[in-house]
């Protein structure tokens, strides 16, 4: 049991670094909660109540970067907390094998957008210019998308982060430190909609998730400070290189 503890306790303390700097941490916390025990569907939800510590935590160590985006914060909450009690909802109505066959898709179409969503962004820029339609087409496009992006959270935590930034890297955000700052904000946001739902359902396995969340609270605030330091031409290439690896690690959990 008291391995059981250490080794829950590690892979939030990873999972919580991971999901602050680039997203991703449920790679590590959702697996090691099905490891000790956890039924698949359980480890699911109680991985959403672990990782929010990490999320609000972190939300907190970037709260200098956010000082400007009061505005959009409100409006990504409102939304985020909209799609994760939508996403919640339908986990709680589907089969463990039917969420599980379309996560490596989901994260294959986050992948490819994150690294090309910039690019995308100056084209549809570039193209608002032109066309008095575009502009308005955009708007709302990303706002479906977010709405999209929250009820997949609530429906399946992980890869959530890299979602969100590929969202925000699509509407036009190039600051990666502001990025992971609203990243969080969205994760929270989801994440306590999700939660509320999963407490009512009783999914949520409380022994070994608080074991996860306290990782996770520690590994999510200190590795916020120490993105702030870093390069954010090294932190992008990371973000993709993990995206990458959990997008291939799912594809090969899923079909192999």
């Amino acid at each position: 049991m008291l391995i059981d503890v250490i080794f829950l306790f590690m892979a939030g303390l990873i999972g919580g670094v991971l999901n602050s700097i680039a997203g991703g941490g449920s790679f590590i916390t959702f697996p090691a909660l099905v490891f000790v025990g956890v039924p698949p569907l359980i480890a699911n939800a109680t991985n959403t109540f672990s990782s929010s510590a990490g999320y609000i935590s972190g939300v907190y160590a970037f709260r200098h970067q956010l000082k400007k985006h009061k505005r959009e914060m409100l409006l990504i909450g409102l939304s985020s907390l909209i799609g994760g009690s939508l996403g919640a909802f339908l986990l709680l109505q589907t089969s463990e094998s039917s969420f599980e066959n379309a996560i490596p898709w989901l994260l294959l179409f986050a992948t490819l957008l994150f690294i090309f969503g910039a690019r995308a962004n100056i084209l549809l820029q570039s193209y608002s210019e032109k066309n008095k339609y575009t502009l308005q087409f955009k708007s709302i496009f990303l706002s479906l998308s977010l709405l999209s992006i929250c009820v997949y959270g609530g429906f399946f935590n992980a890869g959530l982060g890299i979602v969100v930034l590929s969202y925000l890297a699509l509407s036009g955000h190039k600051n990666i430190n502001v990025m992971n700052g609203l990243k969080l904000v969205v994760s929270s946001s989801v994440s306590i909609a999700a939660i509320f739902l999963f407490v009512l359902n009783d999914s949520i396995a409380w022994v070994e998730g608080s074991v996860v969340l306290v990782g996770t609270l520690l590994g999510g605030y200190y590795s916020a400070h120490i993105s702030m330091r870093l390069n954010q031409l090294y932190i992008r290439f990371f973000v993709i290189f993990m995206s990458s690896v959990i997008t291939v690690y799912f594809f090969y959990m899923t079909y192999a």
